[in-house]
């Protein structure tokens, strides 16, 4: 080992002046040819496959895997611990060591260990297979390239509010310019591109209006993205990043770890070191769980195509439900005659939803083995104050949005079903009405005073570090406190024995004023561009969307350009804006050493 390390340290030491234009060089060939590997990709996936085109796609996925080989091994020689470097690159050198293996394989006896795997597997289309698989190894190395840019969000001199919208907005336009390649709808031709775009915004900012049917408009392939799309604007992109940067550097900084304490509303630093690997795992988890549970409950009646179907179906619509989406691969959604009378499966569904709506930190507070086991050594020891919030003002709206739907649309939608059923129905209505946008009943034929309440129940939303929209349960919950102190001529607002600061109930109003100002602002836009809609059907639309709930009462396609592209912007600041907002009023925060005398007003 003396010679080696003797070795070694003679060539870095001659070998030390070259170093960092040897090293910069190819990180900027790394990102040329990271970009020409994602437009291979995309190409292949979002244009008719070619039979004569595949062996061409071949050479050029064996040549990009070639310059990473070479890339990983002046990485490795310009290193000065190699024992680190191994330890750090571990997911790429075992991707790397695959691909050696199979390039030996293939050197020695001309014909490649991944060729007689498929050739014993039984498929005849070998070729087709093999591109697939080499597909699958690039798209792996780009994530790895993924986990490494998650890496320098630390460098980037950025608001934490602009990156979280420009992570978005860019996440958005890329779902958009994949939803307009031909293999992505039924018809070949790709999506317009006010159709991609309204469809990619409504997936990433999990909103779940459509303006085409998602069942018989896209393709297989269409419907993948839309899924990604969901799962990413779900947890935000950002989350991703930082999860696998976690597994690839060892941890990220503090800079990236205030930005996931904001966005999942984590109570300290400390708190959210970790919070983004069990955000990830926990979310995989529960919708692994949905996924088993919706496929052992369809209905007997529901034909599929093959078990791999039903397998697709489960997932996507366990993924759309945990993350508040209201996407389906049903034409009518949940509303279709097979599944509108699975009450079990509502129930499934509704699980996911409250799940995917009370937040990361209520779940872990309230279901994680540490707490419990906490709870179960210390009996005096309570859930939170914020989950016990979360969890009571949910409830509360849960049961109003239950019994009120029941008894308002009793003889109304829910006219054919029996108590029960007509129990589940409403049950689930006010779960989903609230946060996901599935619905078992047409919403275009509820009474007035239904769509009223859930107007409401769309505004408050969902919890705050969710899936869900809305200005948010607890927000809504220090409003009223604030009311009712003021009304009970209390000097301090109290909850569960604790004082609640007005800095806190400033941000609470200053997010209520944000929602009621843009969507009276966008009702009115919509009511000038659509004269023909009633008004009632565009504020429950513009609610809908700005909330990023997906309800609808089936005007949505039948908007003009102008009304489609505010029901665009509307979800678009839905989702990213009170969460702007909330950590622009968090991160701005001023000492002034001066005061002004009071002055009275006269208000009300």
């Amino acid at each position: 080992m003396s010679y080696i390390n003797r070795f070694r340290e003679y060539v870095n030491l001659k070998i030390f002046s070259s170093k960092n234009v040897v090293l910069n060089t190819f990180r900027v060939l790394r990102l040329v040819v990271a970009f020409i590997a994602l437009g291979l990709l995309i190409y292949s996936f979002g244009f008719p496959e070619q039979v004569e085109g595949r062996d061409i796609q071949i050479f050029f996925l064996k040549l990009i895997f070639g310059f990473y080989m070479l890339n990983f091994l002046v990485r490795f020689i310009y290193t000065f611990e190699p024992r680190k470097f191994f330890r750090r690159t571990w997911v790429e050198w075992s991707i790397l060591l695959v691909i050696l293996v199979e390039a030996v394989s293939e050197l020695i006896a001309d014909y490649p260990i991944v060729f007689s795997l498929i050739h014993t597997a039984g498929s005849e289309d070998l070729s087709h297979w093999y591109l697939l698989t080499l597909q699958l190894i690039m798209l792996m190395l780009l994530l790895v390239d993924l986990t490494r840019l998650g890496t320098f969000l630390d460098m980037v001199k950025l608001k934490a509010s602009t990156l979280f919208m420009l992570t978005f907005m860019v996440l958005i336009l890329s779902g958009t310019g994949l939803l307009m390649l031909p293999e992505m709808t039924v018809n070949g031709l790709g999506a317009s591109w006010l159709e991609a775009l309204f469809t990619s915004t409504s997936a990433c900012c999990v909103t779940g209006l459509i303006v085409v049917d998602t069942a018989t408009y896209f393709t297989f392939k269409g419907q993948m993205v839309i899924m990604v799309l969901i799962q990413l604007g779900g947890l935000n992109i950002i989350s991703f990043a930082t999860f696998f940067a976690s597994f690839y550097s060892g941890g990220v900084g503090i800079r990236h770890q205030t930005m996931m304490q904001n966005f999942f509303s984590s109570e300290s630093l400390l708190d959210a070191k970790g919070l983004f690997r069990r955000v990830i795992t926990l979310s995989l988890g529960i919708e692994a769980l949905g996924a088993v549970a919706i496929f052992s409950l369809w209905d007997p009646t529901l034909e599929f195509s093959s078990v791999y179907e039903k397998i697709y179906f489960s997932v996507f619509h366990s993924i759309s439900a945990f993350n508040n989406a209201g996407f389906s691969t049903y034409t009518s959604g949940l509303e279709n005659p097979a599944t509108s009378v699975s009450f079990i499966l509502h129930l499934a569904f509704a699980f996911l939803i409250y799940f995917g709506s009370i937040g990361f930190s209520t779940i872990e507070d309230t279901l994680s083995i540490k707490a419990m086991r906490k709870r179960m050594e210390l009996p005096w020891k309570k859930l939170q104050p914020n989950t016990r919030v979360i969890l009571y003002s949910s409830f509360v709206l849960m049961t109003l949005g239950t019994v009120a739907f029941y008894f308002l649309e009793r003889n109304n939608v829910l006219g054919n079903q029996n108590f029960l059923e007509s129990a589940i129905t409403s049950l689930f209505t006010s779960v989903s009405g609230r946060t996901a946008g599935f619905s078992t009943v047409d919403f275009g034929a509820v009474s007035t005073a239904t769509l009223l309440l859930f107007m409401f129940l769309m505004f408050i939303g969902a919890a705050p570090g969710s899936t869900g929209g809305g200005i948010k349960t607890t927000t809504f919950t220090l409003l009223f406190l604030s009311v009712y102190s003021t009304i009970r001529g209390k000097r301090n607002i109290e909850l569960f024995r604790n004082k609640i600061g007005y800095g806190l109930l400033n941000r609470a109003f200053s997010i209520f004023t944000f929602f009621i100002t843009f969507i009276f602002l966008f009702t009115f836009i919509l009511a000038i561009i659509e004269p023909d809609k009633a008004m009632l059907d565009l504020m429950f639309e513009e609610v809908s969307a700005f909330a990023t709930n997906g309800l609808s009462t089936g005007i949505t396609a039948d908007l003009s350009t102008g009304g489609k592209l505010i029901l665009v912007i509307s979800m678009y600041i839905g989702r990213v804006g009170p969460l702007t907002l909330a950590i622009a009023l968090s991160s701005r925060v001023k000492t002034v050493n001066y005061d002004y005398p009071k002055a009275h007003y006269m208000v009300g």
